[in-house]
């Protein structure tokens, strides 16, 4: 019988229920053994700080996409291990743009820097303990996912699909650090958003989710169509947030990107428009530590004046028309169709 409604608020659940009790039994574990048990406590403070669960999410609704019906343990451990694995790429992020905060709480290696004191060495060593602490994030949701209980075809779907993800996540990590090629290049700003953000986002949760429940490759490849245009729009949302914040004042205007040079769709924009004097003043303020709210002001004006504000949006708006008209062309279940409705405003349209 199909499921009438996907309730992806008891999916959340689910799936914060389980990484509870996996990571109490790690934490048991690790005090049994003599293990730094602050290890497991720093991680767990990270999963609770917030964050949307919008991989998880996506993870099941590609399973019922697929035809998944009945027992959702297989399908939950996946979408779990997506949350481990993405808090693994956050802290990692955070230590290679030495970003002071994350969700509204200090950075992981900004807080082990504090729990050091003063030290010559503390910097560097709250560095390396936040790599590890990412680390083992890593290898506990590659437990997750190879403990989910799967018939043997289905565990190799699965892995080469989370594989696959793995890869693409450090190619584009390593484009988006190194910054290689002009900082006006749009493309070049959209291959780093497809590698590291539009197909570990959706585009593989999707897919992994419908690889559980034994999804026939036309459905892999709805994913795909789904998944990219979702992602991307996603993730432009995001850099256009943390540079001008949100009407409704959930976000406030940030300066990370901003100090940081972060090569994004949004700048790239700018770039591109603007005036020769206007190009001079953007090169001349973005990519500055020591960037000012009166400096980012004049940055968020030339990015005003050039239309690139104005054309972020359109981008973000036909990518979502994109995933609606996929949607609406497509025989997936109704209750996977609504959920992925839903999924999409909140991937696209969020303030915060």
């Amino acid at each position: 019988m199909d499921v009438q409604e996907i309730d992806l608020l008891a999916v959340r659940e689910e799936v914060d229920a389980l990484l509870a009790e996996f990571l109490t039994d790690k934490a048991h574990a690790a005090a049994g053994r003599g293990h730094p048990v602050e290890v497991v406590d720093t991680l767990r403070d990270f999963l609770t700080a917030g964050g949307k669960r919008i991989r998880a999410l996506l993870c099941v609704v590609g399973w019922y996409a697929a035809g998944g019906r009945g027992d959702m343990a297989a399908v939950l451990r996946v979408a779990a291990s997506l949350e481990l694995f993405v808090a693994f790429a956050l802290i990692h992020d955070d230590i290679m743009d030495d970003s002071g905060t994350r969700r509204g709480r200090p950075a992981v290696h900004r807080a082990l820097r504090t729990c050091l004191g003063p030290s010559e060495r503390a910097e560097r060593l709250a560095a390396g303990g936040a790599l590890l602490v990412g680390n083992l994030a890593l290898i506990w949701a590659q437990e997750l996912l190879h403990t989910a209980p799967l018939p043997a075809e289905r565990h190799r779907a699965v892995h080469t699909l989370y594989d696959a993800m793995l890869e693409e996540v450090m190619y584009g990590q390593y484009l988006d650090v190194m910054a290689i090629g002009p900082d006006d290049d749009i493309d070049a700003a959209l291959q780093i958003v497809r590698y590291k953000t539009a197909t570990a986002t959706v585009e593989r949760p999707l897919q992994l989710g419908a690889a559980v429940a034994g999804a026939e490759d036309a459905t892999l490849d709805l994913c795909t169509a789904l998944g990219l245009p979702l992602g991307e729009a996603f993730q432009i949302r995001d850099d256009l947030l943390d540079v001008f914040g949100s009407t409704d004042g959930a976000c406030a205007p940030g300066l990370g990107d901003l100090r940081e040079g972060k090569r994004t769709v949004l700048l790239a924009l700018g770039l591109r428009a603007a005036t020769p004097a206007q190009r001079r003043r953007l090169r001349h303020l973005v990519g500055r530590a020591d960037l000012d709210e009166h400096g980012a002001a004049e940055v968020r004006a030339i990015l005003e004046a050039t239309g690139a504000r104005q054309r972020t949006e359109h981008m973000i708006t036909s990518r979502y028309q994109q995933v609606l008209r996929a949607l609406d062309s497509s025989a997936l279940p109704s209750a996977a169709s609504r959920a992925l409705h839903r999924l999409a405003v909140t991937a696209t349209q969020y303030t915060s």
